[in-house]
């Protein structure tokens, strides 16, 4: 299932004329301002836990976890078919070392995903390689934080309620409509 499936509410057709009072891009239903940015596996749910969100964050940290052990059953086939090739002992640990480099590097870069942006999104994108061959990291860093709240909670939590601070904070101080003013007679 994909994010933007779990929280799309409108039935209506595509190209149907919105009630009016209604800002353009939003359906009939929901509330003007920021919407809340939804979050892998768990859509929007994050904003009030609602909607199996405990359900979720279970799933999510058995899930991950279990990915992250078959995993490292795989990665173990793989290198008991190094040894059955008899590459030798130095092959052998920098295939190891690489591996729990790359598994370190990819859990830090998770992690810290989880709590800002990347400053750099070329250097994320230059990263993606050793991320992929250290997705063991990557796994754990998924079931670490779903212990805590759904990952990547907090950043999205924040910039939320930041923007509908801001947005409150520019509604309350509009005036109104200046084109229903009563405009004074001039004598």
């Amino acid at each position: 299932m994909s994010e933007n499936s779990e929280n799309s509410d409108c039935t209506e057709a595509p190209g149907a004329p919105t009630p009016p009072g209604t800002p353009p891009g939003t359906s009939p239903g929901t509330p003007p301002g920021p919407q809340p940015e939804p979050i892998r596996f768990f859509g929007t749910t994050w904003v009030d836990h609602d909607g199996g969100y405990a359900l979720r964050r279970a799933g999510v940290a058995v899930g991950s976890l279990a990915a992250a052990v078959a995993a490292c059953f795989v990665l173990r086939f793989a290198f008991q078919g190094l040894e059955i090739a008899e590459v030798g002992s130095l092959v052998g640990m920098l295939v190891i070392a690489m591996f729990a480099i790359c598994s370190a590097v990819a859990f830090r870069k998770t992690w810290e995903g989880f709590g800002s942006r990347p400053k750099d999104p070329a250097r994320e994108d230059a990263l993606r390689g050793l991320k992929s061959i250290g997705f063991i990291g990557s796994l754990l860093a998924y079931f670490f934080r779903s212990l805590i709240e759904a990952p990547g909670e907090k950043l999205r939590r924040t910039e939320y309620e930041s923007a509908r601070a801001q947005f409150e904070k520019r509604r309350s101080t509009r005036t109104g409509n200046p084109a229903a003013r009563k405009r004074p007679k001039r004598r």
